[in-house]
């Protein structure tokens, strides 16, 4: 009976190692390649310079209320963090024991928050915030953590001069490095 059982584990090897094989050279023929209007429709990344950052523009005020409706519910609604990270303070705790990651602690680019945003949250419906809802939100984060005014407004030419806090803790890899001179 043992024999019997040595020869199934060797059919079954012999199959496995068939099927692998088959696999390697002809694979399964699963999902489709990506529509190009889906592609541009996917492709809204914003670097750290804030190169395609989108028209409108919104301000801390305006803001508010799209983060009590969408976003106060994980994150508070001072940004003090609920079933979800916190948004706000944390200004100069990142040398401390106990660090305290935050939008105005430790993000080092606003362009990139708008990104983030945009691409991001809310986290049940991620891509639904319409652009102007995406800068006020962004407006209001940053108000939040004393980094700007509550009627400044916050748009694609305002937002990249946002002077983040924390900005120099972190290397930029979009920089191109320094020519040395001679």
């Amino acid at each position: 009976m043992s024999g019997h059982k040595v020869v199934l584990g060797g059919v079954a090897v012999a199959a496995l190692l068939a099927a692998g094989t088959a696999l390697a050279v002809d694979p399964p023929k699963m999902g489709r390649p990506a529509p190009a209007d889906l592609v541009k429709l996917m492709d809204i990344s914003i670097p750290p310079d804030g190169t395609g950052l989108p028209e409108g523009q919104a301000t801390a005020k305006q803001g508010q209320t799209v983060f009590m409706e969408r976003c106060a519910a994980c994150h508070g609604e001072r940004g003090e963090g609920k079933t979800n990270d916190r948004l706000a303070g944390g200004k100069g705790t990142l040398t401390e024991e106990v660090t305290v990651k935050t939008v105005g602690s430790y993000w080092p680019w606003a362009t990139t928050l708008f990104d983030y945003i945009r691409r991001a949250m809310p986290y049940n419906t991620p891509l639904s915030l319409k652009d102007e809802e995406v800068y006020g939100t962004v407006a209001y984060v940053l108000f939040l953590n004393g980094i700007v005014g509550e009627n400044d407004p916050i748009n694609a030419q305002t937002l990249p001069k946002v002077q983040m806090p924390n900005r120099d803790g972190f290397i930029n890899a979009w920089k191109e490095p320094a020519v040395a001179t001679r």
